[in-house]
């Protein structure tokens, strides 16, 4: 991987890319990590840009992951950390990913409602439980007085 260092030559170079291949182009060349990005249109708005739908739903899956990930931590369960940026997925591969992401999430949110009402069930139970046993204990008591 390259560097990008003040002192190291590099040379002004401007890209015109088919729409199609801008892609795939773009992750190659951001994967080898010798290349730096300038914004040509400074002055347009974030949101009007072309590819603003596409950081949003990367956005939406890093959140997504984030979520897992302290979920993951909360229970202790060792993660492997390769500790290398993967390659940039295809855009078919980002439509599965995104899936994938959406399905943990909804099943992670499921497990934790599933726990916390377990919870709450054996909160109540214990409670019934002690109530129970004090009755039990105050019925046996007045049944000694009662005898006697």
């Amino acid at each position: 991987m390259g560097a990008l260092l003040r002192s190291e030559e590099m040379t002004l170079c401007q890209l015109f890319l088919q729409s199609e291949a801008a892609y795939t182009c773009v992750s190659e060349l951001g994967e080898l990590g010798l290349v730096q990005f300038r914004d040509l249109n400074p002055d347009v708005n974030a949101f009007q840009r072309k590819f603003v739908n596409e950081v949003r739903r990367c956005d939406e899956m890093e959140r997504k992951l984030r979520f897992l990930e302290k979920e993951i931590k909360k229970d202790g369960i060792p993660m492997l950390d390769t500790g290398d940026n993967p390659d940039a997925p295809a855009p078919r591969e980002m439509i599965d990913l995104e899936a994938t992401f959406e399905k943990l999430e909804n099943e992670m949110k499921e497990v934790n409602a599933n726990s916390e009402a377990l919870k709450r069930n054996f909160l109540e139970l214990t409670e019934l439980k002690h109530i129970l046993r004090k009755t039990q204990t105050f019925f046996e008591e007045v049944s000694i007085y009662i005898c006697i």
